[in-house]
């Protein structure tokens, strides 16, 4: 399974991380992928100037917006979305 992190630090929250939460969900809900990942809030991942932030599978992700997002998710997820 999946484990897609968010930071809500008031930081990337501000900058951000609200819109790529609904990104996020979004795109799961719409690829039949949200029974297969699990999306968690976490603080603060210590780099604020580069954030919003996003990890996915372990990866961390600067400075995503929207757009940045869900382009992460496209690469991470090909295989799934091809099949």
């Amino acid at each position: 399974m999946t484990t897609i992190e968010i930071c809500m630090g008031s930081s990337c929250f501000s900058r951000g991380n609200e819109r790529n939460l609904a990104a996020i969900q979004g795109f799961l809900h719409d690829q039949g992928l949200a029974a297969d990942v699990k999306v968690r809030g976490c603080l603060c991942l210590d780099a604020c100037a580069d954030g919003p932030h996003i990890a996915v599978a372990g990866t961390r992700h600067p400075q995503v917006d929207p757009n940045v997002c869900l382009d992460i998710l496209r690469r991470h997820f090909a295989e799934e979305l091809q099949a």
